[in-house]
């Protein structure tokens, strides 16, 4: 395998995690304000969806879509032993993201199909790159990750149709949701358990989180059906049913991974916490259909909670172990998680007037984008510039950081 050291071309470009975790933060710094502004009527929206739908769609597809194929891109390489994708095929890819962010917002003056193969393109390329390396590289037993990537494109398709047809994408928009979600619980119950007993060993622990088994599998079937009802049918009480089973099954799965000993390690015990959100959001779910709870409180516990906060937490270790970094928050990062967490909390209160006119929905925009601004000031740096003494960090010690 040639090595990994012959690149000369932009830093930027250099290693997948670096233009798709400076591009998904900055757009979700960004994103929010843009659209607390176009709620308010402050600012014109002029693309293809309602102004709703463009929020929806740009957070999952946008933001979620790009921090998938950082990870990706940078996971896959040491999955196979190949080269990662670096340069101008890495460049180009990027350059496919954005232009699918500016068909979105309007700006290309497309019309609703045009600006859907714009933006369907890009999911479409990580697809076929994904699947070329883990092919070329004879790593069969991960080709399963191509299904959920597959499908998160094919949701980003019925977002388009839907609302090229419906007019809104009422259906596609929990279907994107249900996606990131589902590839959290896929990944997360990965690397979660892992990250988690090499740092226990590490300090000496004897407990250690249980590895994978028959009871992660049901959970992940039983987690996979409740979101396929909340999907196709939110207020149906068999959903809530569904919903509430896997919720208190995921709890279970959580803690059989021994999170609260890592109380003192927050870059890992963000990873626990993050992924408590999703059986909290399932739980959330389960409330609607008894009219316990908004639907809108439900999808952010899900949306800004789970998949915000584990994005946020992996793009920090995966950005820290492989700029050759120590695997350490610090105050910035671990406030950074916090605002967004804390978003998540305050944004189920809605337009309900917190204080001195300041709303549920705007409190928790300005978290979110306080949040944010940390984490670009941070690690943008890391991002864009060479690693930290000119580190190289490769094979399994690479895996286990990302």
């Amino acid at each position: 395998m040639a090595a990994r050291t012959d690149y000369s071309g932009p830093v930027l470009f250099s290693f997948g995690f670096r233009p798709f975790f400076l591009g998904a933060c900055l757009f979700a710094l960004l994103a929010i304000p843009a659209w607390l502004l176009i709620w308010q009527g402050t600012l014109e929206y002029s693309g293809p969806f309602l102004p709703t739908d463009w929020h929806i769609h740009e957070m999952i597809f946008g933001y979620g879509a790009a921090v998938v194929a950082g990870f990706l891109f940078t996971a896959v390489p040491n999955w196979t032993g190949r080269m990662p994708a670096r340069g101008w095929p890495l460049a180009l890819l990027s350059g496919l993201w954005l232009l699918g962010r500016i068909a979105a917002a309007g700006w290309l003056g497309l019309s609703a199909l045009g600006v859907m193969v714009a933006d369907c393109a890009f999911l479409a390329a990580v697809v076929v790159m994904i699947a070329r390396e883990i092919i070329a590289g004879e790593n069969w037993r991960n080709l399963k990750v191509l299904v959920p990537i597959t499908l998160l494109g094919l949701a980003n398709a019925c977002f388009h149709i839907e609302a090229m047809t419906e007019g809104a994408a009422d259906i596609s928009r929990r279907l994107g949701i249900a996606v990131l979600i589902f590839l959290i619980m896929l990944i997360g119950g990965r690397i979660i358990p892992s990250f988690t007993r090499n740092w226990l060993a590490k300090n000496g622990a004897e407990k250690m989180p249980v590895p994978f088994g028959k009871f992660d599998a049901v959970t992940l079937a039983s987690g996979a059906a409740a979101l396929l009802a909340w999907t196709a049918a939110p207020w149906a009480a068999v959903s809530g049913v569904l919903l509430l089973a896997a919720g208190l099954l995921h709890v279970l799965r959580l803690a059989r991974w021994c999170g609260l000993a890592s109380l003192g390690e927050p870059l890992l015990f963000m990873l626990h916490a993050a992924y408590a959100l999703v059986p909290a959001g399932l739980i959330a779910a389960a409330a609607v259909p008894f009219g316990l709870l908004e639907p809108a409180a439900a999808a952010h516990i899900l949306g800004i909670g789970a998949v915000g906060g584990m994005t946020l937490a992996v793009m920090m270790r995966a950005t820290m172990g492989h700029s050759g970094r120590p695997l350490v928050a610090g105050p910035a990062l671990t406030a950074a998680f916090a605002l967004v967490i804390a978003s998540a909390s305050l944004r189920v209160a809605g337009s309900t007037e917190l204080a001195a006119g300041w709303t549920g929905i705007t409190v928790s925009g300005g978290l979110w984008t306080a949040g944010f601004a940390l984490m670009v000031l941070k690690t943008g740096p890391w991002l864009a510039t060479r690693s930290a003494g000119s580190k190289k960090v490769s094979g399994p010690q690479a895996h286990n950081r990302t």
